[in-house]
């Protein structure tokens, strides 16, 4: 009678469908070593790019190669998309949301045209980064799926 009261446990989905590896394993070294926060990585294998949790938009970078989102519990998220892609200056990237939007695991935010970064010799790495959190769940190397539970947030 009262699980109706429980605090529903948060979680973080994999915002595109890939190779998930963990963060220590990016070949740039302010994400492997976590400068920006702990975090994970997906090596992409579509376009799509989803929210990994229902939250509210904060920021979209004018480069359009990063997105930061405010979870539903109140954890800070930032989603880096690809390896020195702020010199793109927004070209491979289709953004779908703004500011103030709230967003769930359902959620579009952008369409990364992977054969334009690799033409300019980027790496299509997503970083999903936590920049006020001290540590996550560790990760193993494994296919995911877009929309697909990775772990609990809470």
């Amino acid at each position: 009678m009262f699980s109706l009261f429980k605090k529903k446990k948060a979680a973080l989905h994999s915002p595109t469908t890939g190779t998930l590896i963990p963060l220590s394993k990016v070949s740039d070294p302010v994400f492997a070593e976590g400068m920006m926060g702990p975090g994970v990585a997906i090596e992409p294998s579509i376009a799509e790019i989803y929210s990994p949790v229902e939250g509210t938009i904060t920021t979209v970078f004018p480069t359009k190669h990063a997105i930061g989102i405010k979870s539903k519990n109140g954890k800070e998220i930032l989603l880096h998309i690809g390896i020195d892609t702020v010199e793109l200056n927004g070209e491979g990237f289709d953004i779908q949301v703004k500011e103030g939007d709230k967003v769930s695991p359902d959620t579009l935010l952008v369409r990364v045209d992977h054969s334009l970064l690799k033409a300019k010799g980027k790496a299509s790495t997503l970083m999903v980064l936590f920049p006020e959190e001290k540590d996550l769940p560790s990760v193993q190397e494994r296919s995911v799926s877009a929309k697909e539970e990775i772990f609990s947030l809470d």
